[in-house]
C-alpha cells in the first residue's frame, strides 16, 4: 500500500461540482472527518436536471436557496465557502485560486450523460474541455499539491475485453461525453509532464444512491413507475453495469486525495509525470433485469409503490441506445493494492437506501 503524503486536516480544498451528487457527498464527508479543513465549493447549478435536488444538497451543507440569487456570490458557512459560477469562466477560476489558495483540488464539475451529449454537444465542450483546461492552468500557476479529477468508465467505449483495466487502450470513444473524459486524462498527463503537477484521475462506474441524478436509470425508472408510465430496458435487458454506491465512491476519493503521485526525475534528468489513473467500481457487474427486480422490491418495501403494482405491465424491452455500451466492469486491483480499498456496498442495500430517501424526500415535498 502507498503511504499518505498529504494530511487533509488543515488543508484548503477546492471541490468543483460541489452541488452535484458526488461533490456534495464528498464535501459532507470531508467536513465531518476533518474539523479544521477549509473547503471551497464551486458549482454553476445548471438545469440539466431538477435544480431543486442541487439546492437540497446545498441545504444539507448549510447553504440556503435565497442565498444563491447573485452570480458568483461567495457564502461562508463554517469551514465551507460556496461560490456560484462555472469553471468555464476563467476569470472566476483564477479569482478563486488567488483568494483562497487551495492546496488540493478535486474536479468533479462536468456535463454528465451519454445521451445528452448527442443533442447538446456545446455543454460538454464548455464544461468538460474548457472548464477542465481552466482548472489545469490554475493548478499550474498556483502550486497545487494534488489534483484529483473525475473521469468515467465511458472512456472504455466498445472495448470487448472485460474487466476493464486502466492498462487497456481507450482510443475509440462511442460518445462525445466519453471523448471529453478521455481528453481530461490526456490534458492532465501533459500538464503533469510539463509542469510537474501531481494528478490522479478516477474512472467512475455507474454511481447511484440517495439524492442522485434523475437521468440515471434507477432514478428515472422510479419516477416513471410512480407516474404509472412504462420503463424502457435497453438491449432487451442484457446490459450489465458495475453499479457503485456513492459512499463507496467518496471513500475512494478521500483515500486517493491523501496520496499525490511522487515527483521524480527519469534517467534523462527530465520529470517523470506524477500521474495516475484508477477505476472505482464494484468489480461485480449486475444484469439490468436483476437490477430492475431488486429496485422494484425495494420500492415496494419503502411504500413508494403499492403492493399490488403490476410491474410486468410497465416494462418494455428495447434495443441498445446510440452511445451506450453493453457492459461496464471495473478491474479495481490497482486501487486495492495502492489504497487497500474496494467498494463493498451491495446493490440491494444501496437501492434500499435510495428507495427510503425517495419516499421521504418526495413525501415531504
Amino acid at each position: 500500500m502507498l503511504k499518505y503524503n498529504i494530511d487533509l486536516s488543515r488543508k484548503t480544498v477546492l471541490v468543483t461540482g460541489a452541488a452535484g451528487f458526488i461533490g456534495s457527498n464528498l464535501v459532507k464527508r470531508l467536513l465531518n472527518d476533518y474539523p479544521e479543513i477549509r473547503i471551497i465549493g464551486i458549482d454553476s447549478i445548471t438545469d440539466y436536471y431538477d435544480v431543486n435536488l442541487k439546492y437540497e444538497r446545498l441545504r444539507e451543507l448549510g447553504i440556503r436557496n435565497e442565498e444563491l440569487g447573485i452570480r458568483n456570490e461567495e457564502l461562508g458557512i463554517r469551514q465551507f465557502i460556496f461560490v456560484k459560477g462555472s469553471i468555464a469562466d476563467k476569470e472566476l477560476v483564477e479569482k478563486v485560486f488567488v483568494d483562497y489558495k487551495p492546496e488540493v483540488v478535486v474536479n468533479l464539475a462536468a456535463q454528465a450523460g451519454v445521451r445528452y451529449s448527442i443533442t447538446n454537444p456545446d455543454a460538454y465542450i464548455e464544461s468538460n474541455v474548457i472548464g477542465f483546461y481552466n482548472i489545469l492552468e490554475a493548478c499550474r500557476h498556483h502550486g497545487v499539491e494534488h489534483l484529483v479529477y473525475a473521469s468515467s468508465s465511458s472512456v472504455y467505449g466498445s472495448n470487448k475485453k472485460v474487466p476493464y483495466s486502466t492498462d487497456d487502450k481507450v482510443d475509440n470513444p462511442v460518445s462525445l461525453y466519453a471523448a471529453t473524459k478521455k481528453s481530461n486524462e490526456l490534458f492532465a498527463h501533459a500538464y503533469s509532464k510539463l509542469y510537474n503537477i501531481p494528478s490522479t484521475g478516477l474512472r467512475f462506474f455507474t454511481v447511484y444512491g440517495p439524492a442522485g441524478r434523475p437521468d440515471m436509470a434507477y432514478f428515472g425508472f422510479t419516477n416513471k413507475l410512480v407516474k404509472g408510465e412504462t420503463i424502457k430496458i435497453f438491449n432487451y435487458g442484457h446490459c450489465k453495469r458495475d453499479f457503485t454506491y456513492v459512499d463507496d465512491i467518496v471513500e475512494g476519493v478521500v483515500r486517493v486525495m491523501q496520496h499525490a503521485p511522487e515527483k521524480q526525475d527519469g534517467d534523462d534528468g527530465l520529470p517523470i509525470p506524477p500521474y495516475k489513473v484508477y477505476n472505482i467500481g464494484n468489480n461485480s457487474p449486475e444484469n439490468l433485469l436483476d437490477f430492475v427486480t431488486i429496485l422494484q422490491e425495494e420500492l415496494l418495501r419503502a411504500d413508494v409503490l403499492p403492493e399490488d403494482y403490476d410491474f410486468e405491465a410497465h416494462k418494455e424491452l428495447v434495443p441498445m441506445q446510440p452511445g451506450d455500451v453493453p457492459v461496464t466492469y471495473a478491474d479495481t486491483t490497482p486501487l486495492e493494492e495502492d489504497f487497500g480499498f474496494k467498494p463493498s456496498t451491495s446493490l440491494r442495500i444501496g437501492l434500499r437506501k435510495f428507495a427510503e430517501w425517495y419516499a421521504g424526500y418526495y413525501q415531504s415535498n
